[in-house]
C-alpha cells in the first residue's frame, strides 16, 4: 500500500473513532448508529464500512486506543519517578485512571457486545493492548515494589483488572438510578474513580506488606 494511502487510511479511522467518541459523551451504545457516526465525519457515511464492518468494530477501536493512552500514562509514570511509595504509586494510578472515563466505561458496559461482533483481526489487535495494559502495570510494580515476587505480581493483575470493569457503575449514576436509589432507601455515598482506586490499590499494595 503506497504511503499517502496508508496515511489517508489511518487519518480516516482515527475520524471515526473521534465521532464515535464524540458520541458516546451524550448518547449510549446501542442508540448510537453507524449513520450517526458517518454523519460526523468529512465524507460518506457508506465510506466508513471500507475501515470498519460494524458499528461494535468502531466501538473496539475506541477501546484500543483508550488503553494505548492509559499505557502511555502509565509508561509515564515508571519513567518519572525512581522511587513511590505504595501510597503515592495509588495515587498516581488512580490519576490515570481518572482520565480514562469513556475506557471503564466501554470495558464496564460494552465489552461482550464490541466482542462478538467484531472480527478476529480486529480483537486480536485490543487483546494486544490490553496484554500491553497488563505489561505495563507489571513494569510499575516490579520498578516501585521490587520485593514483590511474581506471585504477589500476578495476585494483584488478578485483582486490580476484574477491580477496572467495575468501578464505572459504582462512581456515574444517571438522575434515574439516583432518585430509585432514593426511593429504595439506598445508602449511597458517592466516590469518584480516583478516590476509590486510590483507597482500592493503597489497600491492596498494603496487603503484600507494602505499605
Amino acid at each position: 500500500m503506497p504511503r499517502g494511502s496508508e496515511e489517508l487510511t489511518n487519518a480516516r479511522k482515527e475520524e471515526i473513532i473521534d465521532a464515535c467518541a464524540s458520541l458516546y459523551e451524550t448518547m449510549g451504545f446501542r442508540d448510537i448508529t453507524i449513520r450517526d457516526i458517518g454523519e460526523k465525519t468529512s465524507f460518506t457515511r457508506t465510506s466508513i464500512y471500507n475501515y470498519f464492518h460494524t458499528k461494535e468494530e468502531i466501538f473496539l477501536a475506541l477501546l484500543q486506543r483508550e488503553h494505548e493512552e492509559w499505557i502511555a500514562d502509565l509508561e509515564a509514570i515508571a519513567g518519572q519517578y525512581e522511587k513511590l511509595s505504595a501510597g503515592e504509586f495509588a495515587d498516581a494510578l488512580a490519576c490515570t485512571l481518572e482520565r480514562r472515563g469513556c475506557m471503564l466505561k466501554l470495558m464496564s458496559m460494552n465489552l461482550y457486545d464490541m466482542e462478538v461482533n467484531s472480527r478476529l483481526e480486529n480483537l486480536v489487535d485490543f487483546k494486544k493492548a490490553y496484554a500491553d495494559a497488563l505489561r505495563a502495570v507489571t513494569g510499575c510494580l516490579e520498578k516501585f515494589f521490587p520485593s514483590m515476587t511474581a506471585g504477589n505480581i500476578q495476585e494483584f493483575l488478578y485483582v486490580f483488572f476484574p477491580f477496572l470493569f467495575g468501578v464505572y457503575p459504582y462512581t456515574s449514576h444517571s438522575e434515574k438510578q439516583l432518585e430509585a436509589m432514593k426511593l429504595a432507601h439506598v445508602s449511597y455515598v458517592h466516590h469518584s474513580v480516583y478516590e476509590l482506586t486510590k483507597s482500592f490499590v493503597a489497600r491492596l499494595l498494603q496487603s503484600f506488606s507494602l505499605g
